[in-house]
This record gives C-alpha cells, structure tokens and sequence, in this order.
C-alpha cells in the first residue's frame, strides 16, 4: 500500500525547499512564483527504529522501510480554479493523491516575495488567509466536478422519459450524495470537515475530491513569530498542524545526532515528524516481518484483520491463510529470538479474527 501526500500553498512559502529536505532530491528551487513547472514525486522513507532492531536480531541482509510519496505541486493562487496562475493542470495533481499537505507563510523574512500582499517588503503575514485562499481554489474545482456529475443522471433521466424510468436505486443515492456535497461546497465548506455516513463517504472517494481529502497543515516558520491567536483558531477546530522552520531544517538536513544536540536541534529532525505524522495521517498502521534475507515493515489500514496483513505479502496469505504466528516487535527484541520469545509466551498463534496491532512482527501460514 503506497501513501501519496500533495504538498499545496502559495508561490514561495517554501513548498519545494520542504520538498528537497524531505526526499533529498534535487529540485529547483528561486525566489520567485511557479518555480515548480511539473510536479516533483520523491519516494521518502518512514524513519522507524523497529525495523533498524529487528534488522539487527535477524542479521537481514536488507531492511525495507514504510514509504511515503510527497508530491510538490507549483504554487497555487486566487483564481488557479479558473486558469489563473498554472491553475488547473496542479490542481489535477493533487487529485491522484491520498492526502494534503498545506505549508503556510509563518516566517517574516521580508526579502522573500510575500504573494499574499504581491510584493517585497509587504510584511502582512496571515497563515489563516493563506488557507482560506486554498481552500476556496480547492472547493471551486470540487464544484466542478460534482456539477459534472449531476449533468450526467439529470441527462440520462430526461432521456429515459422522467422519474418514472429511472432505472438503479444507485443512481438515485448519487445523486443524493452530489446534491448535500453540492450543498456544503456552495458555503465555501471544506468536505472533509462535514458529516457523511459510510455509505455517503464511499460515493464521495469515487470522485476524488480535493477537499474530502484528510489535510495537515505546516505552518513554516519559528514558534516566536506565529501569532498565538491563530494558534487558538487552529486548536479550537481541531485542525492538525505541526510548527517547522523549513529554512532551518533544510540548512541542518545531514547532521548527526550529536551535530543536532550541539546546535541546540532536536535530536529527531522535523521533517522525520512530519513524515511520521502523514504516515498517521490516514489511520495507517504497520506490521513487520523480519528474517536472514530481509526485515520489512508493511502498510495496512488499522483495523485489518490478520488474512488482510497477509494479503499485502502475497494474495496466497489471504486467499489460503491458516493461521498467523504473532509476537509484539519489542518483546521479540528483548527475547533474543522467535524460540526464547515462545518460551516466554510471547509469541501467540492467531486466527482469520484477529486484528493486527501497530509493531505486531507476523509469519503467515497458509495452505
């Protein structure tokens, strides 16, 4: 299971040097709006200790990592719905991606063009202005789309002869669903934030909308210059947000650990936490597998069941499963080995019923 986060905001507050910090990945980067023509994809390991430990007490020959793709995608602006700036073609990117990244001016460095006021030496910073111009943009194109999607029903229907021809109750919940969308999004209401049922969300993924996508919003620059009234607001509308001095983070990004504590950083950089953060993002969750040939940690949704987890292995696990031999990833470490860790009853057979935990090592037996 891949994990694709688009990485949106305006011209110049920091999109693609965030990017090149992530991925260490060479892309351009300059002082000046839509730098980014195409959008950059950069596959980006989810740092994780427990792979490093397993590794380790297996001697594997390789360790695979969880991955994340972070998409840069050019700087959008007021009207980008309609054309404006490179408009429509980045907007399309994101729609390929399971979730948003906003990165929002927070830094009063007024050397760099500030979009927001259109010139240098403007020194309005407004990160919740920021977000109301993206969100406006992204629910502007998702009332394209679900516009489009009630021609089509409304066409067939007319053609069928009216209401009495209408042929799968389907259609009919389509509908129903587009309309309440339609309806959120005319209030220039982000979707992601409103009320569906299962059912309800099922039909909305379908489309791809931008604005049902889950989001987390970077505000990028130092604690001390972002305004605590607009931390307030973030708070009391539980909006997810972590505080990262991009710049900052891109000047440190090869230190060691010691390096990080002499300068007075965090041992664990930032943009780690923000790749741990998106990973959680969409409620994902990881199992491990680990052996002389390879440790592995692998991708599933939290909640999946044991068969499911094998699934993502080989279609073999979960079509023939039999059984799961299952032991917590610490408890093994500590153990020393899969024998010890079952002399100490650690190590547990589970059944089709269970359902996998966050850390769980696993080997799959299947018929």
């Amino acid at each position: 299971m891949s994990l694709s986060i688009g990485i949106v905001g305006l011209p110049n507050v920091g999109k693609s040097t965030l990017f090149k910090t992530l991925t260490k990945k060479e892309v351009d980067i300059a002082n000046y709006p839509f730098c980014t023509i195409d959008p950059n994809v950069g596959v980006v390991l989810v740092p994780d200790e427990r792979v490093d430990k397993l590794a380790e007490l297996s001697k594997s020959k390789k360790k695979i990592y969880a991955t994340v793709d972070f998409v840069d995608i050019a700087g959008l602006v007021k009207g980008a719905s309609e054309g404006e700036g490179l408009g429509n073609k980045f907007l399309a990117n994101i729609r390929e991606t399971d979730a948003v990244l906003y990165v929002l001016r927070a830094f009063k460095n007024s050397d760099i063009i500030n979009t927001l006021t259109a010139q240098a030496g403007q020194t309005e910073i407004n990160p919740l202005k920021e977000k109301e111009i993206l969100d406006v943009e992204l629910i502007l194109k998702d009332l394209e789309t679900i516009n489009k999607a009630l021609e089509k029903p409304a066409k067939s229907l007319g053609h069928l002869g009216g209401p009495a021809s209408i042929p799968p109750s389907a259609s009919l919940g389509l509908v129903a669903v587009c309309k309440k969308a339609k309806e959120f999004l005319s209030q220039e209401k982000v979707l992601i934030d409103q009320s569906f049922t299962p059912d309800e969300e099922e039909v909305l993924k379908s489309f791809q909308l931008l604005t049902f996508k889950p989001r987390l919003y970077l505000l990028n620059g130092k604690d001390e210059e972002i305004d605590k009234n607009i931390l307030e607001i973030f708070n009391k509308n539980n909006w997810q947000y972590l505080i990262i001095d991009i710049a900052t983070e891109f000047e440190a990004e090869g230190l060691s650990t010691e390096e990080r504590k002499d300068l007075g950083l965090p041992e664990l950089s930032e943009t780690d936490i923000l790749i741990k953060k998106s990973y959680e993002l969409l409620n994902l969750i990881t199992f491990l597998t680990t052996g002389e040939d390879e440790t592995r940690a692998w991708t599933i949704k939290k909640g999946d069941t044991a068969p499911i987890a094998g699934g993502v292995i080989h279609t073999d696990f979960k079509n023939k499963f039999v059984k799961a031999e299952v032991v917590f990833w610490k408890d093994l470490f500590d153990a020393g080995s899969y024998a010890k860790a079952r002399e100490q009853g650690k190590l547990r057979t589970e059944g089709k019923e269970y359902i996998v935990k966050d850390g769980d090592v696993i080997e799959f037996k299947h018929g």
